[in-house]
């Protein structure tokens, strides 16, 4: 494991590039979000999001979200109607996931065999900038049912596992991860605040 310090002000060009080529090649990172640190993993590799669920200890039927970089990217994986964009744009880039139609390139093992994913851009050019290429997984970093914690360190022996890289910001001002808003329906529907 590689723990590589950076700033959220002033990012280290050389930390992103070693991440995106460690979530290639197959690996999972601790990465800072807007809201709390997150497990990433290449979406397209289930070898990779099988390891984000062992790490979780998180049963394969709950799904995992996605982490975008913009949100024009949102409709790679994800249908998103003109009213839906136009709601999604007012929250985001933030601390939202918005729980959409998936789009058959999303692969079953990320979603739990669902038809709906949640996405997210959050508003962290770090976090936004490792799903640069391809999107990745954004959990947060803890067990399953656990304290969501917001030190890497104290993150990484509640884990009691080992990531391929950690992104190491520091102490992060929130341990609340962020508010999922179901757009699937006939109107928003908050189900978590």
């Amino acid at each position: 494991m590689k723990v590589l310090k950076t700033s959220i002000d002033d990012i280290d060009e050389e930390i992103i590039h070693e991440a995106i080529k460690v979530l290639a090649d197959g690996g999972v990172i601790l990465y800072p979000t807007d809201t709390v640190y997150g497990l990433g993993a290449n979406i397209f590799d289930n070898g990779a999001v099988r390891k984000v669920f062992d790490i979780k200890k998180r049963s394969f039927l709950k799904p995992l979200s996605i982490l975008v970089s913009d949100i024009e990217s949102i409709s790679l994986v994800a249908k998103m109607s003109l009213s839906q964009k136009e709601t999604i744009k007012g929250y985001l880039p933030g601390p939202y996931t918005f729980i959409l139609k998936k789009r058959k390139v999303v692969p079953r093992y990320v979603t739990g065999g669902l038809k709906n994913v949640g996405v997210r851009v959050p508003d962290s050019e770090i976090a936004c900038r490792l799903a640069g290429i391809f999107p990745i997984t954004t959990t947060s970093a803890n067990l399953s049912d656990d304290e969501v914690l917001s030190n890497p360190y104290e993150i990484l022996e509640q884990l009691d596992s080992e990531v391929d890289l950690v992104i190491d910001v520091g102490n992060l001002n929130s341990s609340a991860p962020s508010s999922i808003i179901d757009l699937t329906g006939f109107g928003p529907k908050i189900i978590r605040k």
